[in-house]
Parts: structure tokens; sequence; C-alpha cells
């Protein structure tokens, strides 16, 4: 390696985290803790060793997390050697593995997105004659997805569904979305991990194969993965059992999207003579911050024992704030960010908002506009989510994959061509009959009438609707194969790619159905920011648009991300708050059937008690918000809140009882703020002068 690997930088329970490197270990690594250090010394540890990095193995969940890893690994060994090790997420180690073991798969496959799988459930919900619009396809497919995150066949599933309208739909179309999902050649998300699982499971010589070739695995965030997860890391380190995995367990709070605890509550159990270390020193907040957490979590009882500490100064006292209503209470953090940000040396991107439902921002974004803050909303539309980059994806999706139905019916009439509804039904019936694609239907309706009234090889004829709808399915079909000709000529892809979504009328469209010049201007750019990012691809890993689309699949970050944050205030749930952390935190809505929840509170429907009703996700998310704090931490609560349209008394969480008195000051958001000292005054004067000043400019 290039560099001589410094332990001594490590303090002992990490040193002790990096250098035991055989059979099971359980890093316990509190919030602030250092863990994505101990994660890159260990991989640097194990190459000094002389591990080959080919027999290395590194898994997070996020792509940020997974480049994350991979740039401080690179700093370590070098880039010729951080080359050779994969550090991944679950999905593209799922990818990989599955495209690797094709023939043992037995089909080549497209990789379905959310807007994709959604498609699927409509097109089945109407095919058993069920209105899509009276109900609701992400619950239906949220359903469908637990199912396989749970790693429940459609016949385990349907054998445990419940009464409920939506569980009795899922379990009837599982079977069928599986099925449509096969006929495409298409895998979704899930499908990319419960695939591998059932491969490993059926073939000895696949299990061997990847057993042999990862000899050392580590998990990143172990404690959010769920049942298909555990199953595919137990399946890779069965042979050998050099499994690390790092996690907090006071820090699972994705049970909802079926994240289970109990795999690193129980590390010990399934994977015995585990070496545990605890991560206790924190290196991210003060010590008043710190003792509030630990106050807060030590009230659940299923929990692997830990106390956060810090060598850091005290620090400030919380502040527990009451507001009189919402308003009051978003009032008061926008003006406490100005006064903040003019007084002391903090910019608004230091300041964090966070909240447990998102219906919460709305008071809080107009006091920011207001108080002429910007601010950022996390969780906002993805660039590659935008209906015309959508369009455009299926157009190349569609000319690779003939197959891919759901893509062919996205754009079969947009810009619209003249094959409507009763068109698409007629040839989606034909295709069926013969157990054929359904452009396959199309190429049959422009090689042959296939609707006039001429008996076709069933004997079954299809009723007349004319010659348009034919000259229209001909020329969708022309197109397809003109743009399948240019995406495989000589010139560039995104030449190529342009030239074939202007033939398809993409460009036209989007300047003739804009609400204004204005919008059309920025659907235009967003078109042509993905030609761009095409480009780039091109230019880094060569000529495979296969390879691009399946990465935008996969694709979870907003474009936006090398965007200026450090002039805005972020706004974010508590669940998209994790993994961050800022100077000042302001934790809002802290009251009873917020945080915790009313979902939690009340399990078997509204304002029906349960004297069992587990609160412990609910108090780690509280840790969660807690811990995400570095310096100053808000603890803010409305007195009365509107519910069902009249304002009603709410009561104080719950978790703000658990918080020792001698930790905080309590603070009435009507009030006047604290008297400011001369430099702070002169300080905040000078800000707003300046503000005032260039808002003039």
């Amino acid at each position: 390696m290039p560099v001589a690997l410094r332990l001594d930088e490590l303090n002992p329970p990490q040193r002790e985290a990096v250098t035991t490197v055989d059979g099971p270990v359980l890093v316990l690594a509190g919030a602030g803790s250092g863990k994505t250090r101990v994660i890159t010394y260990r991989v640097a540890h194990l190459l000094e060793r002389g591990v080959p990095p080919e027999a290395i193995l590194a898994v997070s969940f996020t792509n940020k997390a997974a480049d994350e890893m991979g740039e401080r690994v690179e700093k370590l060994v070098g880039p010729r050697i951080a080359r050779r090790l994969t550090m991944s997420t679950f999905h593209s180690l799922g990818m990989n593995l599955l495209k690797a073991e094709k023939k043992s798969l037995g089909f080549a496959f497209t990789i379905y997105d959310a807007s994709d799988q959604l498609g699927v459930v409509r097109e089945l919900l109407r095919r058993v004659s069920i209105d899509d619009r009276k109900f609701d396809t992400k619950a239906i497919l949220f359903r469908i997805s637990g199912a396989k995150n749970k790693f429940l066949s459609p016949e385990e599933y349907q054998a445990q569904a419940g009464d409920h309208e939506y569980d009795l739909i899922a379990a009837d179309l599982y079977p069928k979305y599986q099925e449509a999902l096969r006929n495409f050649h298409a895998l979704d998300f899930d499908d990319l991990i419960v695939e591998p699982v059932r491969l490993l499971d059926r073939d000895a010589d696949v299990r061997a194969r990847w057993q042999d070739r990862f000899r050392y695995v580590m998990v990143d965030e172990y404690q959010d993965t769920n049942r298909a997860q555990f199953n595919l890391m137990s399946h890779l380190v069965r042979a050998h059992n050099n499994l690390c995995v790092v996690g907090d367990d006071d820090q699972s709070i994705y049970g909802w999207r079926g994240a289970e605890a109990g795999h690193i509550l129980e590390f010990e159990r399934h994977f015995p003579g585990a070496h545990v270390v605890k991560l206790e020193e924190n290196y991210r907040s003060t010590p008043a911050i710190l003792d509030a957490a630990n106050a807060v979590i030590s009230h659940n009882a299923k929990r692997h024992p830990k106390r956060l500490w810090t060598a850091r100064r005290p620090g400030e006292k919380l502040q527990m704030v009451v507001a009189d209503d919402p308003e009051v209470e978003a009032r008061f953090v926008a003006e406490e960010i100005e006064i903040l940000c003019g007084t002391r040396s903090y910019k608004p991107g230091d300041c964090a908002v966070l909240y447990r439902s998102n219906i919460q921002s709305k008071p809080l974004e107009e006091a920011l506009r207001m108080q002429r803050l910007n601010y950022r909303v996390v969780g906002g539309q993805s660039f590659f989510d935008r209906k015309e980059v959508k369009d455009a994806i299926a157009y190349l999706k569609l000319a690779l994959s003939p197959r891919d139905e759901i893509s062919l019916r996205r754009v079969i009439n947009y810009p619209a061509r003249g094959i409507g509804a009763t068109t698409l039904d007629r040839l989606a019936g034909h295709a069926r009959e013969r157990g054929i694609t359904l452009f396959d239907a199309c190429m049959h309706a422009r090689a042959t009438s296939l609707f006039d009234a001429t008996p076709q090889p069933s004997g079954a004829p299809i009723e007349d609707v004319g010659g348009k709808p034919q000259q229209a399915v001909t020329a969708f079909c022309d197109l397809i194969d003109r743009g399948r000709s240019l995406l495989a000529s000589k010139t560039n892809l995104k030449s190529a790619a342009r030239e074939f979504l202007e033939a398809a009328g993409l460009s036209d469209d989007l300047r003739g159905a804009a609400a204004s010049p204005i919008q059309a201007q920025r659907r235009l750019e967003n078109l042509e920011g993905f030609l761009e990012s095409l480009d780039r691809f091109e230019q880094r890993e060569g000529r495979n648009l296969s390879s691009f689309l399946n990465r935008l699949s996969l694709q979870t970050q907003d474009d936006d991300a090398e965007t200026d944050k450090s002039d805005v205030v972020t706004l974010v749930t508590l669940h998209g708050a994790k993994g961050l952390e800022f100077p000042v935190v302001f934790l809002v809505g802290l009251e009873e059937e917020l945080l915790p929840h009313r979902r939690t509170l009340y399990p078997n429907g509204p304002d029906v008690p349960d004297a069992n009703v587990d609160l412990g996700e609910e108090r780690r998310l509280m840790y969660v918000g807690i811990t995400r704090a570095r310096e100053h931490l808000y603890l803010t609560r409305a007195a009365n809140r509107a519910f069902r349209a009249s304002a009603r008394p709410r009561t104080p969480s719950r978790f703000l009882d658990e918080i020792p008195e001698a930790l905080y000051d309590r603070r009435d958001a009507s009030a006047p703020p604290p008297a400011a000292s001369p430099e702070d005054a002169d300080a905040f004067a000078r800000a707003a002068l300046e503000k005032m000043l260039k808002m003039t400019d």
C-alpha cells in the first residue's frame, strides 16, 4: 500500500474493531463515534495483512454512503488498489451477482424503477376489472414490496395476509405481478436482493463461487437490514463467517419499510462466538446534548447497553420552547435562526429543522419566507423522476428491449399519435391470445391488418376500427426501429439519443404543451441535462446504454447534489435526517400523536388505546433527532394544534419528560428573546443592514 496505516490515530475501541479481523464481529457504533473511519481503516488493515482486494466486500445502503467509503479508502490505499475492492450498495451487489450468473438465472433482465412498477400494478388492476383510480397503487405496491423484504413468496404472503381490503388486493396481485415481471424479463428493486438469495439457495456451485470470492465481508448500518438482505449476507459468509457488521440498534428507525432491529440485537445468536466492540466516544455533540440523548434512549428495554460520552467542553443548555400554535412555533424558529445568524458566526446552512411528518413543513416554509431565509426541503423530486426525463428513458429502454411493456405503454401515444385506449386494449388482447409481447402485436399490426374483420389464426376476428390506428401503430414501430438503429450506430450516444427523441416529437411537445414559455424552457433544459448525463457516462465508461439505464434505475440522489447548501436552512423529517448533522437543530412538534405518532399510539384504530403498544422505534426517532445537533438544540412544541379544522389543546410528548430538567432552559415562544449583549446587538444590527442592502441590489 502507498500509505502506511496509522492505527495510533484511532481510539482503543476503534483500534480493536479494526484489528479483530477473523470471525464474526459486531461493532456497536453510537451516533458520531466514527464508524465510517472504522470501516475504511479495517479495509486498509486487511489489505496491509495481505488480503487480496478482490476478496473484500463492504456493503452499505445508499450510493452516497458507498461512495464516501470508497473515497476514504482510496485516500488510504491509493486508486489502483481501491478500484479492485467491491464497495457497493445491497442493490448494486445483487445486480452484479445476477448479471455475472445470468446463465444460472436463465434470462437477461431490465430493472424496473418505482414508476415502472406502479405501471405494472395499474395494468393488473385493470385486468382483474378493478378501477385503479379507486385505490392507491403505491399502497398496494408497498405491501408487495414488504412481502419481498420479508422474503415471503406469493403463496406465503397469501396465507398470512390480513383482512384489510388493500392486503387482500395485494395478496391477489402479488403472483400476477411477479408473472408480469418475468414475461417482461424485468426485475424490480426488491428482486435485486430476493433473486440472488433464491439463486444462492438452489445452486451450490454459484453459492461456493461467491463465498470463495468474498472472504471478508463488512456491512454498514446493519440495524437497517431486512430479512432478504440478512439472508443474502448469511449466504455469502456461511463458509468462513468473516462478517463484520457496524451499526447502532438505538438508531433502528426503518421498521415500517422492513428493517428488523432483531438482526443486530441477536447478532451473537445468529453468529455464535461473535466479538463485540462498543464505540461510545462521540466526536459530534456537546455533553448536554449527549446526556439528553442517553436519558431518552435508556427508557427502551430492547437494546444493547451503551452510553455516549464526549471530551468536548460542556457547551450551552438545551432550549425547551412552547408556542401557542404551529404558526407561532414556526415564527419562533425563523426568528431564532435570524438571530443566530446575525449575532454569531452561523450561516443558514448550519441550521436544520426536524419534524416527524412532512405535513408539518408548511408553516415552517411560510415563516422562513416571511423572514426572507432561503431553505430546502430534503426529499424533493429527483431529477430523473421528472416527467420529461422519464419519457426519454422509456423511449431508450424500449429501443433496447421491445419486451419492456411498461415503457411501451408509457410512450406508445406520447406525444399523441392516434393510438388510443381502445386500440391499445385490442393490441394487448391480441398479444395475450397468442402468447406474444405487446410490441410483437404492434409489429403484427404493421405487417398485416390487425384491425379489420379478417379471421386471425386463432379463429377470433378483431373488430374493425379503421385504417388510422394501423397507420399510427406502423409509424410507432418504424420510430422504435429507427431508434434502435440510431443507438447501434457509430455516432456518440448523446447525438443518437437526441435524434431519436427529436423524431419521437418530445421537444416539440414540451414546447407546445407547457403552460408558459418559462416552463417549456425549464423542461427542455431538463431533457438536455439528461442527454448531457448520457454523454458524460459514455466518456467515462464507454458506449453501454444498457448499463447507463440500469444505473439510473438504481439512482437515489437528486441531481442537485452540487448545489451550495451553506446559505439555506434544511427542513427534513426525522427519518430523512439520519446520517446528517448540523451545528444548530430545531426539533419541532414534540407532542403526543406527533412524536410518538398517532399511528403508533393507536395501532387498532383512531382513539383505541393499546396498553401494550411498543414505542421503541418512536423513541429511537427522538434519539436520532437529538443526536443530529452538534452545538445547539431546540426542543419545541405547540400548546394548541388544528385537528380536523378545529384547534385542540396538545399534550407534550412523553419523551420530553425523560430529559432531566438540569439540561435545559424553558422558553416561551411568544416572549421577547433574552437580552443580547452589546456585542451581539451590534452584530445583529450590522447583519440586518447587510441583508437589507443585499435585497435592494
